[in-house]
Formats: C-alpha cells, sequence, structure tokens
C-alpha cells in the first residue's frame, strides 16, 4: 500500500475554502462587511506569502463559529458546499483522488483550513481520512480555539505523524508516499515524503519545484501538466 495525501485549497479546489467561507458569511449578512471582508483579505495575502500567523489567523476564522448553534452552522455549510464550493471542485482533482483510490492507496486529505469546513469538503472528493486544524468543542458548541497542534506549515508533519501512528505506520512504512501541493507554506511536508508533486504551484514552490527537480502538474482546465 502506498499513501497518497492531498492539499485542499488551491490544489483540489481552485480556490480556497477557509477564504471562501469568510465570504460567504458577509454576504449572509452574518458577518459584517466593512471591518471583516478586509481582515479575511489581508490574512489570505500574508498565507500566500508565507508570514501568516496561525494562531492569530486561528482567532479571526473560528470566532463565528462559537456565536450559532451547530444546527445553523450546519445549515449554513450545506448551502456553501453547494453555492461555494462544488463549483471550484476540479475535474482534474476528482480523477486524480480517484486514480490513487482505485489503486488502493491510504488516501488523507491533509489541510491548515479547519475540519468543520472542509470534513464536508474531503468526504465530497470521496476521502474519508481528513487531517485538518480541529476547532476546540465543549458540550457541542465550538470554543473558538483550536484543539491540538494547528495543521500548518511543520505542524502539518506533527499531525501526519500522529496519524499514522495511530494506525501503527511511519512515512517509512510506505514503500511510496505522495504529498500533492499549491504552497510554499507546504515545503516541509513536501521534502519529507518520497515523491512531492508541486500542484499549480505559487512562484515560490515552482521555483523550488524546477531546482529540485519536483514533478509540476496542473489540474486546472487553462495549464498543461508538465515535469520540469
Amino acid at each position: 500500500m502506498n499513501l497518497a495525501l492531498f492539499d485542499l485549497d488551491n490544489t483540489l479546489l481552485n480556490g480556497d475554502s477557509d477564504y471562501e467561507w469568510a465570504q460567504f458569511l458577509v454576504d449572509e449578512g452574518v458577518l459584517e462587511r466593512d471591518s471583516y471582508e478586509a481582515r479575511n483579505l489581508q490574512f489570505y495575502e500574508q498565507y500566500k506569502t508565507g508570514t501568516l500567523d496561525i494562531f492569530e489567523f486561528l482567532d479571526f476564522q473560528l470566532a463565528p463559529l462559537t456565536r450559532y448553534p451547530r444546527d445553523q452552522l450546519d445549515a449554513w455549510h450545506a448551502r456553501f458546499m453547494r453555492e461555494r464550493i462544488e463549483p471550484i471542485m476540479l475535474d482534474k482533482a476528482r480523477d486524480l483522488v480517484n486514480l490513487h483510490l482505485q489503486r488502493g492507496d491510504l488516501c488523507a486529505v491533509i489541510t491548515a483550513t479547519n475540519s468543520f469546513i472542509t470534513a464536508p469538503i474531503a468526504a465530497a472528493f470521496g476521502v474519508t481520512h481528513l487531517i485538518a486544524t480541529d476547532p476546540e468543542e465543549r458540550e457541542g458548541r465550538f470554543t473558538g480555539k483550536p484543539a491540538g497542534t494547528p495543521c500548518f506549515r511543520e505542524g502539518k508533519i506533527t499531525r501526519l505523524e500522529a496519524w499514522l501512528a495511530g494506525r501503527g505506520k511511519t512515512l517509512d512504512s510506505f514503500a511510496e508516499s505522495a504529498f500533492f501541493s499549491d504552497s510554499l507554506n507546504d515545503l516541509a511536508l513536501l521534502e519529507r515524503v518520497k515523491r512531492p508533486v508541486a500542484v499549480d504551484p505559487d512562484p515560490v514552490l515552482l521555483k523550488t519545484a524546477k531546482d529540485r527537480g519536483w514533478q509540476i502538474l496542473s489540474l486546472r482546465p487553462a495549464l498543461a501538466d508538465s515535469r520540469p
């Protein structure tokens, strides 16, 4: 059995689910547009440049989850899936995931975006296993804090190793371990797997992939697949 790991935002999706969730809540009138939209964009730009403070961002991102009961949040999320996520689920991404599932690989989506947002998205791709930042819950309500290590940058390695350990495995247990990602923020994990794949990569990851001879792949219709 091989291991196949998939980043989610801007990799399997033609967009960022974190950003889109906040914008969905703004458009619903749940969050105040003038103050929240600007900060949401600011954090997104910090993420893209590799300067994001994950704990500052999580304070911002998880706060709205504390204000509403879970049934209301779930109802909003169902509409969010239909209106914002399904249109940006890439056909080539579905094909890639299905290829690894059909091969019998152990497949997981591994993402910094919190599991409330991403669990239904991973399921929509047919992936059972999700490694994500987990929002803390008490008595059925979110607290606004993360539970354990955020699944971000080196934290992805920490969370992956803990998940594999729970299955009695390590990265070295697999003849092949592949990780598909678009982002410079995932360089630490890309360097740890046997087969790093840069998917529609940002400029920093693109240069790194070319310098190191990593596979470069596009899942978006306008770009062609290539190798350096």
